[in-house]
């Protein structure tokens, strides 16, 4: 559930609100009756689980050591896949490459 934060405009104290999005905005002081205004603040959860941590990222050295464990095959279907491209881009390449 969410914490809200909310201001008195009349004797300026600000607290805390546990309440569901769908709940109704305060809008007296239970202090002075005052009006309230809804702060806008920073949000205060923290991610957990992997994918969320700076470390889950790969800097260029891992990235590096990551493509090198892949597959050859991963390479070979790459070029594969680029003379395939080359000879739909170019009819002079297509001609020679079926003779």
């Amino acid at each position: 559930m969410p914490v809200y934060e909310y201001q008195c405009m009349k004797c300026k104290k600000e607290f805390e609100v546990m309440q569901k999005i769908t709940d109704e905005p305060l809008s007296e002081c239970s202090v002075c009756g005052g009006e309230l205004k809804k702060l806008i603040t920073n949000t205060s959860f923290v991610l957990k689980g992997s994918g969320w941590y700076v470390t889950d990222y790969p800097s260029a050295d891992r990235k590096k050591a990551l493509d090198s464990k892949k597959p050859a095959s991963a390479d070979k279907d790459k070029k594969g896949d680029e003379s395939k491209a080359d000879t739909k881009t170019d009819p002079k390449k297509a001609v020679n490459a079926s003779s």
